[in-house]
């Protein structure tokens, strides 16, 4: 359970320093999301899945 309260704060410090940082490239970046066809949405997804899997998989197999 802590790892996953780790994690969940990690995500939150990184997304909050984009905003805090650059919020005029994360609503041009929202616009060219919404630009996009639905399926490559998707794939957009399932890739940033798959690569969540493989890092966390890799942070296991390094002993954190």
């Amino acid at each position: 359970m802590a790892i996953a309260v780790l994690a969940f704060g990690l995500v939150l410090i990184v997304e909050g320093l984009v905003w805090a940082l650059a919020p005029s490239m994360v609503e041009r970046l929202l616009e060219m999301l919404r630009d996009l066809a639905e399926p490559a949405r998707r794939q957009i997804g399932a890739l940033a899945i798959v690569t969540g899997l493989i890092l966390v998989w890799i942070a296991f197999r390094l002993g954190v």
